[in-house]
Parts: structure tokens; C-alpha cells; sequence
């Protein structure tokens, strides 16, 4: 069956919402609870879809129902529709004087601490009426919640070079603009003798053992490293901030975080931060699926986003791209 085969004028907003609330739930149960509705209702909606293409939607398997292949074209061009009929009503809604709505954000864990609570404020400040949600995942978690539409934005970093990056092919025929820049520091024991004017160069740490992060930052330590000549012996990997720094100040190993890490706890008694060579540093990005920005609260959200990043007293010292 080809999708020109459901160019249907019948197909509403609605019935595409209640088929990718199937597809998401699985059931004709939890698509009525996330819908709010009845579950007779969402039953009869699709009785009544199915009538007006001439196919079934969805089918029995077992106890649970599952959507047929027609259903499945549905679900997948829903998020699509649904987003651009939203991004019409709420540009219709700004143009009557109204400023609300949800936005869903994803980002990285050490902007919890850092980003994330000043673009809340930022918000309270200047957009009341925007709603906030927010979950934290790692990168390519959050680039697929923008894809399978569990997210608005995703707030997300890469290193420059690196071949483990997910906005090279899972962010594809999504929205990635690039908004800041993350510094990369060495965290080591105080007193540590490669350390010289507050500078460490990476070679200088080859016999050390290390501590390593979350996958995508200890792929980059290895490449990194690698760039510098060695190998990195990994002993340990923990991607909360404060067992690193414990680790260190018990000369455990060392390792490198980035600035915003670094920030989002006090650093603990025993250790030092010290710069590396110029250039390894963490890009940030807002991953958005195409069209997101028309979406009046959305577009308040990124521009918000970007006014924290960019601002010069941001936790962390971010800096901001270009």
C-alpha cells in the first residue's frame, strides 16, 4: 500500500492524534488515558475512520491491538501533521495577544544543574505563560525523544571530530543548530607536578590511570588521547561529577569534565582543574524536528535557551559559538 493511497480530505487532526496514541501505547486503552477519552470513544473514531478510507487501522493480537499497515503510514506521518497544525494555532493564538503553552525539553545532565534552571527563570521572567517540562538523557537519547516526538527540544553536545556523533545520522532530517561551546578541563590531585600555570598538556598524564564518563565522553577521551599519543588506562567510569572528583581527591586516577560538570557542584577539597590545549572543547546543540520554531512557545523556548548560553556570567563560562 503506498501513502498516496490514503490521500483522504476526511483524515482530521484528531483521528491521526488517537492513531499515534495507539501506536505509542499499544492499546486502545492507553491511548483513551492519554487522550483523556473514553475508551468507546477512541473505539467508534476509528470505526469511523476505517469507514471512510475503505482499510483497517488496527487489528487484534491477543488481548492488545496492533495497527495494520495502513495504521502504521498514519502514525508515521502524524507527528508531522499534527506539529504544523499546532505551530498554525498557536501563531493564530499569538496573533489574538496569547503567550502560553507547553514545551517539552531534553538535555544533558550537567545542564540540569547549570542551563536548566536559568532558562526557568529566564522564562518566569519574560514568558509566563510558557510551560516547561524537562527530562534528562544523554545525547542521543534525547535526539531520538525529538524524533519520536516525546520531546520539543533536545539540548545536546558533540565533540568536534569525534566519529561516535549522533547528530550525523541520528539527527538526520531533523533541526541541529550549533549554540555554544563547552570547555574540556583536566580534574587532577592538588599539587599534581604536571600541572603548570594551571595548564596540563594531555601527554604530560600518559602513565596515569583514568577515570572515564558517560560512552559518547569516553569515546572522545580515547580519541582525544589517541590524538596525544597513547593510550588512556581506564580504571573506573562513573558519569556522576562528584565520584569523579572523590576519585581524584583519593588519587584514584584523573580525568577531564567540561566546565559546565565542573560547575554544577562546588569543587571538593584535594582536587584541581587545570586547562587543556586550546580547541578540546564540547559543541552544544538544540536538535528540533524542522518547523518546530514556527510553534510560537517553541521558538520562545530556543530563543530563551540561546540567551542563556550566550550570556556572559553563564554558569561554567559556556561560550558561545562563532
Amino acid at each position: 500500500m503506498t501513502d498516496s493511497q490514503l490521500a483522504d480530505p476526511d483524515i482530521d487532526v484528531q483521528a491521526l492524534r488517537v492513531i499515534k496514541a495507539i501506536a505509542d501505547g499499544g492499546s486502545i486503552t492507553s491511548a483513551a488515558a492519554a487522550l483523556g477519552y473514553s475508551q468507546p470513544a477512541v473505539s467508534q473514531q476509528m470505526k469511523r475512520l476505517e469507514r471512510r478510507l475503505g482499510v483497517p487501522l488496527v487489528e487484534r493480537a491477543g488481548r492488545a491491538v496492533r495497527l495494520t499497515e495502513a495504521g502504521r503510514v498514519l502514525a508515521r506521518h502524524a507527528p508531522a501533521v499534527t506539529t504544523a497544525l499546532d505551530a498554525a494555532a498557536e501563531e493564530l493564538d499569538a496573533l489574538r495577544g496569547l503567550r502560553a503553552g507547553t514545551v517539552r525539553l531534553v538535555g544533558f545532565p550537567s545542564a540540569s544543574p547549570t542551563l536548566v534552571p536559568r532558562l526557568l527563570a529566564d522564562l518566569a521572567a519574560s514568558h509566563p505563560g510558557v510551560t516547561l517540562t524537562y527530562v534528562e538523557a544523554e545525547p542521543a537519547e534525547a535526539v531520538a525523544a525529538v524524533r519520536e516526538d516525546r520531546a520539543d527540544i533536545a539540548l545536546t553536545f558533540s565533540y568536534p571530530g569525534d566519529r561516535d556523533d549522533p547528530h550525523r545520522t541520528s539527527a538526520r532530517g531533523l533541526s541541529v543548530r550549533t549554540v555554544g561551546v563547552d570547555e574540556l578541563l583536566a580534574v587532577l590531585p592538588v599539587g599534581h607536578p604536571a600541572v603548570r600555570e594551571g595548564r596540563v598538556e594531555l601527554r604530560a598524564l600518559a602513565e596515569e590511570d583514568w577515570i572515564a564518563g558517560c560512552p559518547q565522553c569516553r569515546g572522545h577521551l580515547l580519541e582525544v588521547c589517541g590524538r596525544a599519543g597513547f593510550v588512556p588506562r581506564i580504571t573506573f567510569e562513573t558519569d556522576n561529577v562528584v565520584a569523579v572528583e572523590g576519585l581524584v581527591a583519593q588519587g584514584i586516577g584523573v580525568a577531564t569534565l567540561p566546565r559546565l560538570g565542573v560547575a554544577s557542584f562546588p569543587l571538593l577539597p584535594g582536587v584541581v582543574t587545570a586547562v587543556l590545549p586550546a580547541g578540546d572543547e564540547r559543541t552544544l546543540h538544540v536538535v528540533t524536528a524542522h518547523g518546530a520554531d514556527r510553534v510560537p512557545s517553541v521558538r520562545t523556548t530556543l530563543a530563551a535557551l540561546v540567551r542563556v548560553v550566550e550570556s556572559a556570567d553563564a554558569p561554567g563560562d559556556v561560550r558561545r559559538r562563532g
